[in-house]
């Protein structure tokens, strides 16, 4: 079989921000009553604010991690307005040098909140400076070259940092032990994010029904990114072809015109699947032979596709490769082989 697969880079289900979320911004929950899901989260959390609010301290530094989409930088903002502070915004990667981290905390006031989006990419120079900013408060420059170079610290007001990763474990250990609060973000489940549809679809002004947005939460991958990016594109097949209003009929016939099926699958997953399966009898195969035979890169497909894949239990990585379970034939209407059809057979056992 030569098939050849192209895929759109700019994909509906990428849990990542583009630049047509820019109006997801208004979204935002700005309090924490307004924020759905994250019960745990938010209960520890909503401690934490009134303790340092009854002491009169700023807030310990926060850590937040989890897959991207999950709502860090809105967790963050909430932080910031609770405290009633100023939050400065920035990334790991935007601060190239220890110089860019100064001119940042410098300018920062008393209780204010920095926070550093994928904070696992700064650069070892800026994370070294960073270290006593975090304990002390303050900023160790080295002023002048050669024999007449001195050192000279600054102090800085007490301030909050809130960072923000999707891979904590690429955190060096010293940096991850200067935060005093370490919170996981975990995807939503499919009513938590149908409620969260309902409150966009109100700020927006789109009718929408309730069994509309449980269509829309189940194929959102867990992720209230996906769900409101979702939410707007079927607004504008409701609005073309409908009377405006996202009941369920609304949400399943716009959601099959986007290729995206009942679990938010769309082409390029399913793609994969299948070439694991049409080319290589259902795996195992490796990462870089897949990417090759699929015109992608492997990085695209281990971190876009196989998480969400491996969470529905359609993929599993072995020893010898990627391999495709039961739950993946049966999803694609295909046949399945007759190693799969045992009980206990995950897609590994057969192997060995």
């Amino acid at each position: 079989m030569n098939q050849e697969y192209t895929v759109d880079p700019s994909r509906l289900v990428s849990p990542d921000m583009t630049p047509a979320d820019a109006e997801e911004v208004s979204l935002r929950p700005k309090t924490l009553d307004d924020y759905i899901g994250q019960e745990k989260v938010k209960g520890n959390l909503r401690i934490y604010l009134r303790a340092a609010q009854q002491r009169g301290e700023a807030m310990d530094h926060i850590l937040l991690y989890g897959p991207p989409g999950l709502g860090k930088t809105t967790l963050a903002g909430i932080v910031a307005a609770e405290m009633g502070v100023q939050i400065r915004i920035t990334s790991g990667p935007a601060i190239e040098k220890p110089g860019d981290l100064a001119a940042l905390l410098t300018n920062l006031q008393e209780g204010d909140i920095l926070f550093i989006d994928e904070i696992h990419r700064l650069s070892r120079q800026v994370e070294e400076v960073l270290y006593p900013a975090l304990e002390d408060f303050a900023l160790d420059i080295m002023i002048g070259k050669g024999p007449a170079a001195q050192s000279i610290r600054i102090n800085l007001p007490h301030f909050t940092l809130v960072g923000a990763t999707t891979r904590a474990g690429q955190l060096t250990g010293p940096l991850r032990d200067r935060f005093g609060i370490i919170l996981k973000l975990e995807p939503y489940s499919p009513d938590e994010l149908a409620s969260i549809i309902v409150r966009s679809a109100g700020i927006l002004n789109v009718p929408i029904t309730r069994e509309g947005a449980l269509e829309l939460a189940k194929c959102a991958r867990g992720t209230p990114r996906i769900a409101n990016r979702m939410l707007k594109r079927v607004r504008d097949f409701a609005t073309v072809q409908g009377d405006g209003t996202i009941d369920r009929e609304a949400a399943v016939t716009a959601r099959r015109q986007m290729d995206i099926d009942e679990l938010g699958l769309d082409e390029m997953d399913r793609s994969v699947l299948r070439a694991i399966i049409e080319l290589y009898g259902g795996g195992p195969v490796g990462l870089e032979t897949l990417a090759a035979n699929l015109g992608e890169e492997s990085v695209t497909l281990e971190d876009v596709c196989e998480p969400y894949l491996m969470q529905l239990g359609f993929l599993t990585r072995t020893p010898r490769g990627r391999c495709v379970t039961r739950l993946a034939y049966e999803h694609l209407h295909m046949a399945v082989p007759r190693r799969l059809n045992g009980d206990e057979d995950d897609g590994q056992t057969s192997m060995y």
